[in-house]
C-alpha cells in the first residue's frame, strides 16, 4: 500500500469547477496536489476525491466526511463554507462547527487534516463588501477553531491578495481557472513540505481568460445561481463523486 493516502471532500472548489481540460474533465488544486506529491517524493500515492459541487457545509461533513476516513486516508483536506457564506442568514459559527466536527474526527482516526480557505473573489462580484466581510469573518472563525495545533497543515487562501486578481479566475467569476488552482496546489504542496513545480505559482495568464460584459455576466451566470438559491436547487444534485469515491493510484511523472 502507498504511504500516502490524499482524499479531498469539499465543494466545486475542490471538485475543480473552473479548470476544465480540453476533453471536458475536470481537474482543480487537489488533483494537482496529488500529482505534485507523487513527483516529489518519487512514489506513487493513493488518491481520492468525494468533493461535489454547490454543496453547503454540513451536507459535505454528513455526505461526505465518514465515507472519506472508511478509506483509510493518511491525510484528509477539507474546505466548505462557500456557498453558506453566500447566504447571509446563515451563521458564522455554525459553518465553523463543521471544522470543528471535521477536525475532531480526523484526530479520532489518526488521520492528518490539510485545512484549506478558499481564494476571495469578492473584487469581482456584486455586494463586494458584504462578501469580503463574511469571508473575513468566517476565515477567522474557522482559524480560531483550530488553535495553535501543530498537527494541521495550514494552507489558507483568503488573505492571499495576488488570488484575487482576476487573471485567476474563470468568467463567472466565482470559481478559479487553471492558473488559480494550480497556485492553490502549490501553496497546499508547500505546507506539505513537498517540492512545488516550477511555474504553479503563477503560470503564465492564459489566453483564454475572458471578461464578460456586466449584462452577458449577469445573464450566463449570476441570473441561474440566484434561480437555484430561489428553488432550492444545487448544481450538485444528481452528481456523483469523482472518480466514483474510490482510490486511484497517481504515479510519478
Amino acid at each position: 500500500m502507498a504511504s500516502v493516502r490524499f482524499v479531498a471532500i469539499g465543494d466545486s472548489f475542490t471538485e475543480g469547477v473552473g479548470d476544465e481540460l480540453p476533453d471536458g474533465v475536470v481537474r482543480g488544486w487537489a488533483d494537482l496536489t496529488a500529482a505534485g506529491w507523487a513527483d516529489s517524493l518519487g512514489e506513487p500515492i493513493q488518491y481520492a476525491n468525494l468533493a461535489i459541487r454547490g454543496k453547503l457545509v454540513w451536507p459535505i461533513v454528513e455526505q461526505q466526511l465518514e465515507p472519506a476516513l472508511a478509506l483509510k486516508p493518511t491525510h484528509l483536506s477539507f474546505n466548505g463554507g462557500g456557498n453558506d457564506m453566500l447566504r447571509p442568514r446563515t451563521s458564522i459559527s455554525h459553518i465553523a462547527d463543521a471544522f470543528s466536527q471535521v477536525l475532531r474526527r480526523c484526530e479520532e482516526e489518526g488521520v492528518q487534516l490539510i485545512l484549506l480557505s478558499g481564494a476571495n473573489p469578492s473584487a469581482q462580484l456584486p455586494l463586494s463588501r458584504v462578501i469580503q466581510r463574511r469571508g473575513d469573518l468566517m476565515s477567522a472563525a474557522v482559524v480560531a477553531r483550530m488553535g495553535e495545533r501543530d498537527d494541521v497543515v495550514r494552507a489558507l487562501n483568503w488573505p492571499d491578495v495576488e488570488l484575487s486578481d482576476p487573471s485567476y479566475w474563470s468568467e463567472d467569476r466565482l470559481h478559479m481557472n487553471a492558473r488559480g488552482h494550480h497556485r492553490v496546489a502549490a501553496r497546499v504542496l508547500e505546507a506539505l513540505g513537498q517540492r512545488v513545480p516550477e511555474g504553479w505559482w503563477s503560470l503564465p495568464e492564459l489566453p483564454d481568460a475572458v471578461r464578460l460584459a456586466r449584462g452577458e455576466y449577469f445573464r450566463e451566470h449570476l441570473g441561474p445561481w440566484f434561480r437555484r438559491r430561489l428553488t432550492g436547487t444545487s448544481s450538485g444534485d444528481g452528481r456523483e463523486p469523482k472518480f466514483g469515491g474510490q482510490w486511484i493510484e497517481v504515479s510519478p511523472r
